[in-house]
């Protein structure tokens, strides 16, 4: 079993990574992951949905691209 982390995307973000990387995460469409995002935010009253996105952005690591 391989030993997966979760990393915010450098090579793929919009705004901050967080639903690339998760996209990346569990190898599914980046596409999906933020059009799903999209639509929880607009019945979660907004505010919850950002507040998440927002730590997660703070506690995800950045991936780092080693040469």
């Amino acid at each position: 079993m391989t030993n997966k982390k979760l990393y915010r995307s450098i090579d793929n973000s919009m705004i901050g990574g967080v639903m690339a990387g998760i996209a990346d995460y569990f190898n599914i469409d980046v596409t999906l992951v933020r059009a799903l995002y999209v639509f929880i935010t607009i019945f979660s009253a907004i505010f919850p949905a950002i507040l998440v996105y927002l730590i997660c952005w703070a506690i995800i690591p950045s991936k780092k691209i080693f040469n």
